[in-house]
């Protein structure tokens, strides 16, 4: 075994005993379930960690990361997390979560390659699409970058607010807030992009679900 994995062994170990003098039953009381307030959808970068980021301790985020953080109408696995965020776990709060610098946003920025990420990488695309006037009337690519990653995370706030499951919990008077953030990776700061949606108003008729 290499040195980073015993030093990965070695640190989860030194976190318990840590845990363990500050609160004897730090686990014991974890271990008996989770009433989280958040759910986390960002992306699978490992630059961006949930908790860490906002100072949460174990049991207050749940969390679903993926490429560029992308509400995908058909991903089983964005769904499943978020139904059972929402309706068993009755969080609160949603935030999508972007970064600055996002591998995945530009690569759709772009043409290359790079696998079958590609598959993945053209949803992103899309966005770019239906933002596609602004986007190309900034002539800088950095800020074109940075403004492609603000707008991706706007579109996929709008996309949770379209699924089922979220427009149910509207439905029932469910106390759900949706928000989208963009994470500074040279700053550690977070940007709140004033996106913060809790009913299906916003949506175009053709997306409102009747119930």
């Amino acid at each position: 075994m290499d040195d980073f994995y015993l030093k990965i062994l070695e640190n989860n170990k030194r976190w318990v005993e840590s845990k363990l003098e500050l609160d004897p039953n730090f686990f014991e009381g974890l271990s008996k379930g989770q009433s989280p307030p958040l759910l986390w959808i960002g992306c699978s970068d490992s630059r961006v960690p949930a908790n860490e980021i906002i100072g949460a301790a174990p049991g207050e985020v749940f969390v679903h990361r993926n490429i560029a953080n992308m509400v995908i109408h058909s991903d089983m696995n964005m769904l499943s997390v978020l139904d059972y965020a929402v309706n068993a776990l009755k969080i609160k709060h949603i935030i999508v979560c972007g970064h600055y610098g996002c591998g995945g946003i530009k690569a759709a920025m772009g043409n290359e390659s790079i696998g079958i990420i590609d598959n993945w990488i053209r949803h992103i695309k899309d966005i770019y699409r239906f933002n596609q006037k602004e986007l190309d009337d900034i002539v800088d690519v950095e800020e074109r970058f940075n403004r492609f990653v603000e707008v991706n995370v706007k579109e996929q706030v709008y996309d949770l607010a379209k699924t089922s499951i979220v427009q149910s919990a509207w439905k029932t008077g469910q106390d759900l807030t949706l928000h989208g953030w963009v994470y500074g990776l040279n700053s550690g700061y977070v940007t709140d992009l004033d996106v913060n949606v809790t009913n299906n108003d916003d949506l175009g008729k053709i997306y409102k679900i009747d119930f």
